[in-house]
C-alpha cells in the first residue's frame, strides 16, 4: 500500500525538507499534494522544484478542500490557527494527520483531542529519533537522581522561531516533572532577572536562545553538589525531524482513531 501524503507550508524551510524526505524514503510513501497559504507567489509552482529536486508533477495548491481526495495523511508543520483549521477538515473527511506545529494553548489542544476521537493523529514536539531517545534517558535520570539535583533546561533555535520555550524543551520538562511527581505548570521558571533569591530545589528552569540559523539544541542539566549530569541533543539538519515525520505518516495512517506521538511510532513507550 502506497501512503499518499499532503504537505502544508510546502515552500517553508520545513516544508521543503519534508518534500525531500518523502522523495528519499523507502517505506512506501508518496507526495501527492502540497499547500501554501492563499496569495503566496508560489501557488502553482512544482513542489519538487521548490525542494531543489526537479519537477515531480505536484503543483502547490492553496486550498486543502480542493485536494482532500488526493491524500491519505496530512503532515502539518505550520502555525496553530492554520493547523487547527486543517485538522478539522481532515477529521470531517477521515484523513490521518501528523502534527509538528507547536505553541498550542490548552483550549487548542482540546480541539486536537476531539479530532483524534474521529481520525488517527500523531502529534509530537519533536520527530527526531534522537530526541525521543533523550526523553527516555531523561525519565531514567530524573527517577534515579530524584530530589537531590537542580534541573535546568537550555534550548537554542534560529532567529525565526516564533514560540518560546520550544515545544521540545517543554516536553523535556514535562518528562522530568512527571518522573519527579511534580506539576510542570506549578514549578516551571521561565528566565530569571534581578534579585531572585536562592533557588527553590523543586523548580525546573528554562532558558531560551534565539539566534542565527541554529536548527535546534536542547540540554537538560541535573546539577548536584559536586557533580552534574547533562543530557544534550543537537540537530544540525531539519532532515532528522523530516525523516521522523515521514515515518510517522506511514505509521499513523494504519492506526485506529486516537492521539499518538513519536514514542508510539518508535515502539518505546513505557
Amino acid at each position: 500500500m502506497t501512503v499518499r501524503i499532503c504537505i502544508t507550508g510546502a515552500a517553508g524551510r520545513m516544508g521543503r525538507t519534508l518534500i525531500e524526505a518523502i522523495a528519499l524514503a523507502d517505506n512506501g510513501v508518496q507526495l501527492r499534494a502540497a499547500l501554501e497559504q492563499p496569495g503566496s507567489s508560489l501557488v502553482g509552482a512544482d513542489a519538487g522544484e521548490l525542494a531543489g529536486l526537479g519537477r515531480n508533477g505536484v503543483l502547490v495548491a492553496d486550498n486543502l478542500a480542493a485536494v482532500i481526495d488526493e491524500f491519505d495523511v496530512l503532515v502539518d508543520f505550520t502555525v496553530p490557527t492554520a493547523t487547527l483549521a486543517n485538522i478539522a477538515l481532515c477529521a470531517e473527511h477521515g484523513k490521518a494527520v501528523v502534527i509538528g506545529t507547536t505553541g498550542f494553548t490548552v483550549e487548542q489542544q482540546q480541539q486536537i483531542d476531539l479530532a483524534a476521537s474521529r481520525v488517527p493523529i500523531c502529534k509530537a514536539s519533536n520527530f527526531s529519533s534522537g530526541v525521543n531517545l533523550c526523553f527516555k534517558l531523561l525519565d531514567m535520570a530524573a527517577r534515579v537522581l530524584g530530589d537531590e539535583v537542580d534541573v535546568e533546561i537550555v534550548e537554542a533555535h534560529h532567529r525565526h522561531k516564533i514560540d518560546a520555550p520550544s515545544g521540545t524543551a517543554l516536553a523535556m520538562g514535562g518528562v522530568v516533572a512527571n518522573a519527579l511527581g511534580r506539576d510542570l505548570a506549578e514549578v516551571a521558571v521561565y528566565g530569571r532577572e534581578g534579585q531572585t533569591g536562592a533557588r527553590d530545589r523543586d523548580t525546573i528552569g528554562f532558558a531560551t536562545i534565539r539566534a542565527g540559523d541554529i536548527v535546534g539544541d536542547h540540554t537538560v542539566v541535573f546539577a548536584a553538589e559536586g557533580e552534574r549530569i547533562e543530557i544534550t541533543h543537537k540537530a544540525s539538519s531539519r532532515m532528522s525531524f523530516a525523516r521522523g515525520a515521514v515515518r510517522a505518516a506511514g505509521w499513523v495512517v494504519r492506526r485506529e482513531p486516537g492521539l499518538y506521538d513519536m514514542q508510539d511510532v518508535l515502539g518505546i513507550r513505557g
